[in-house]
């Protein structure tokens, strides 16, 4: 935790009957400024990035890890602070043996579950390092191309761009990535960032670093939840003993430790206690599924199938015994304003991607192929209480 939260948090005024002070520091879907105990892997990040202290690019690199080691976090991070610098100073701080003041390269981050085009990437790109607000529309991708390469020629210096949720199911394949990153001037460099083994992508044919991000150990694991817990919660909302189990439940996962953490919170709030209990640590745990899907990906998704998912979430029982059933009930919704089709073929697509799971039911009479229904690939609380704090 930094000094400017600890300060808030003194500032902070509870009469003890309120559990939650902050639901932003709690999301299992935001990042911090400053990510627990990750010191090695921002030291390696910055042994790679080492040249722009010299005003020079790096090489291209490869960031690898499993979901929930925490390589979005650290990467937003160290991109926000550089970036920071970068538009702050325009100059490198000087030490004994850098006597020169060559101008720092910019830095610009992008989310390919957010950016799904080349138009999209390209516009993202040149949105990073301008002042000015870029036109959504009106304007080409080969004029987007035309203006990067005109400003960053201009510039020199260039860019390192961190790319991340490299290789996700439905996103941008490797080898049109490759292409939109052979559409940048010649004076940028990528950080791609993905779960998969460098070995499994073409992508390392282009780099000359691969940076490996191992998941947290427990104790770290129970460090950041205490430290979010003490952001977002009441004095003694969570003590160390339920941060504990939670951490050895998830295993090394930061992203289900955190879903697991909101959805007690969640549980406990809408019983009106001050204090998490055993009991909604284990409602909990037992509601995220193992191999969930990540939260941040499902609320990438277009606002359309968001909002199928929000009356999945809600159905009963009885409305999820297939996907004819499920269908049904979400369309009879007024306020989702889709036809049948349109929610089955959501659904499939969901499916295939691993934000939902079809599973087929058994057979009663024997006769023809069973029904499948839709089970959630991830915690229904976390995400009901995220989609409606956003609405």
């Amino acid at each position: 935790m930094d000094i400017d939260a600890r300060i808030k948090r003194r500032q902070r005024r509870t009469d003890g009957r309120r559990l939650v002070e902050d639901y932003e520091s709690l999301s299992p879907v935001a990042h911090v400024e400053e990510p627990s105990d990750r010191g090695p892997t921002f030291e390696r990040l910055l042994d790679h990035l080492d040249p722009v202290f010299d005003g020079k690019l790096p090489p291209n690199a490869y960031v690898s890890g499993p979901f929930g080691a925490g390589k979005s976090a650290v990467v937003t991070a160290l991109f926000t602070h550089l970036d920071r610098l970068s538009t702050e100073t325009r100059s490198i701080i000087h030490t004994s043996t850098r006597a020169a003041t060559p101008t720092s390269p910019a830095f610009a981050y992008l989310d390919l579950r957010e950016t799904t085009s080349e138009f999209a990437f390209y516009h993202a790109v040149l949105d990073a390092l301008v002042e000015e607000s870029v036109p959504d529309h009106g304007i080409s991708t080969a004029e987007l191309r035309e203006r990067l390469h005109a400003l960053l020629g201009d510039a020199g210096t260039g860019v390192v761009v961190a790319v991340d949720h490299v290789g996700e199911p439905d996103g941008t394949g490797d080898e049109e990535l490759v292409d939109l990153f052979a559409g940048l001037p010649s004076n940028v460099s990528w950080l791609a960032v993905g779960r998969r083994d460098p070995e499994e992508t073409v992508l390392t044919e282009y780099t000359a670093t691969e940076i490996r991000v191992d998941r947290y150990r427990r104790e770290t694991l129970v460090d950041l939840l205490m430290t979010r817990a003490s952001l977002g919660l009441s004095r003694q909302g969570l003590d160390h003993d339920l941060a504990r189990r939670i951490a050895e439940w998830a295993e090394g996962n930061a992203h289900d430790a955190m879903a697991a953490l909101f959805v007690a919170v969640v549980r406990a709030t809408e019983d009106e206690r001050t204090r998490l209990t055993e009991a909604d640590v284990t409602a909990a745990t037992e509601e995220v599924p193992r191999g969930a899907a990540s939260l941040a990906r499902v609320l990438a998704l277009p606002a359309n199938k968001q909002l199928v998912l929000r009356e999945l979430v809600d159905l009963p029982a009885e409305d999820r015994a297939s996907v004819t059933a499920t269908t049904e009930a979400i369309g009879a919704v007024p306020a989702v304003d889709l036809s049948p089709g349109t929610v089955k073929r959501y659904l499939y697509e969901m499916a295939e991607v691993g934000v939902v799971e079809r599973v087929q039911a058994e057979a009663t009479d024997g006769q023809g192929r069973p029904p499948s229904r839709v089970e959630l690939r991830f915690p229904p609380t976390a995400f009901r209480r995220l989609y409606d704090l956003r609405g």
